[in-house]
């Protein structure tokens, strides 16, 4: 008769989460995610077959917090616009705290590390891309009904702009580009609007 789990399933993805986001997946060992998560060898691999798995359950952990984030920001009475500033601010905000260490964004992180050799990874990297993009869109079209957008550009194009320019932000903090500086390129991505 199998034992029963003694552990906190959902606690030890996160736990790996955090793990693979200081880390990356190739460099996080299997030694790591059981220091991390405080669980043995045979329990990860009974409970998530693979470091693999396991990585996949993390990220899809980490995508659903920060597209809850996410989706706060977007959500409310604010005008079109200013939600996409909020956005562009949080992006930055984020890069600056001391709680993210230079960690980055695990998705951005894993575009760069994992998606060209994983399509499984890619899949869902994918369809994360694809929720957010009509998120914005959505926010974009509301703008552009009431005004505060350009009713002349395409919504999807601008969508792809704010994505493209989040990563841009991360991408350049993470090589050590000042906060002003990327409140320049936040501020010049908003004129497209």
């Amino acid at each position: 008769m199998a034992r029963p789990r003694k552990f906190d399933e959902g606690q030890a993805v996160d736990a790996a989460m955090e793990a693979f986001w200081v880390a990356g997946y190739e460099a996080t060992s299997t030694q790591d995610l059981c220091d991390a998560t405080g669980l043995g060898r045979s329990s990860i691999y009974n409970t998530f077959k693979s470091k693999h798995d396991l990585f996949e359950r993390a990220l899809a952990h980490y995508m659903e917090r920060k597209n809850g984030e996410f989706d706060e920001l977007l959500a409310g009475e604010l005008p079109a616009r200013q939600k996409i500033r909020a956005v562009f601010r949080r992006i930055i905000d984020d890069e600056f705290s001391c709680h993210t260490d230079g960690r980055g964004c695990l998705v951005v992180n894993t575009c760069v590390e994992v998606s060209a050799h994983d399509p499984s990874v890619a899949a869902s990297l994918e369809r994360d891309y694809g929720v957010r993009l009509e998120a914005i869109r959505a926010v974009i079209e509301s703008g552009q009904r009431d005004g505060d957008i350009t009713p002349d550009k395409d919504s999807r194009t601008l969508a792809h702009l704010v994505i493209a320019t989040v990563s841009g932000l991360r991408v350049s903090a993470r090589a050590g580009v000042g906060r002003a500086a990327l409140e320049q390129v936040a501020d010049a991505a908003l004129t497209a609007f």
